[in-house]
């Protein structure tokens, strides 16, 4: 009995958390991801070589630090994106001093990188803090969002 309580608030709590991040996705909030969220959210690097998106909208992908000057820059201008584009795509972020293991796998060595997924097709990375001007291009040109 003590099993299926605890199996039914285990499944009541992962319902709730991926609701929740559907509606921050919706309401136009950035979403910080954990590294288990990425895997679940993005790309499980651990089972598939090969890349395959498991989102359901294209993506944007922040790979900051705090300490860091160009990703305080670029905070806003995504904020901003993700409004403007709420229902469309999807804005994410990774805290690379917390999610090591994560920024590692994908092999981020500057900051910040902002990846662009599409739907369908292979992500595209730009490094450094970039004007909202261009990121709107990346959006219409790579991920296919107008």
């Amino acid at each position: 009995m003590n099993k299926i309580i605890i199996s039914i608030a285990f499944l009541f709590a992962v319902f709730i958390n991926a609701n929740s991040q559907q509606n921050q996705a919706n309401s136009g909030s950035v979403i910080h991801l954990t590294n288990d969220q990425f895997k679940k959210l993005v790309f499980n690097y651990e089972i598939n070589k090969e890349w395959k998106y498991l989102g359901n909208k294209p993506a944007i992908i922040d790979f900051y630090a705090d300490w860091c000057g160009p990703c305080r820059i670029m905070s806003p201008r995504l904020e901003e994106i993700a409004k403007e584009y709420a229902g469309k795509l999807i804005v994410y972020k990774v805290n690379t001093d917390k999610e090591q293991q994560l920024s590692a796998s994908l092999g981020i060595q500057s900051l910040p990188t902002i990846i662009f997924i599409p739907q369908n097709g292979q992500p595209q990375a730009s490094m450094g803090a970039i004007p909202k001007e261009s990121l709107v291009k990346a959006i219409n040109e790579v991920l296919l969002v107008k």
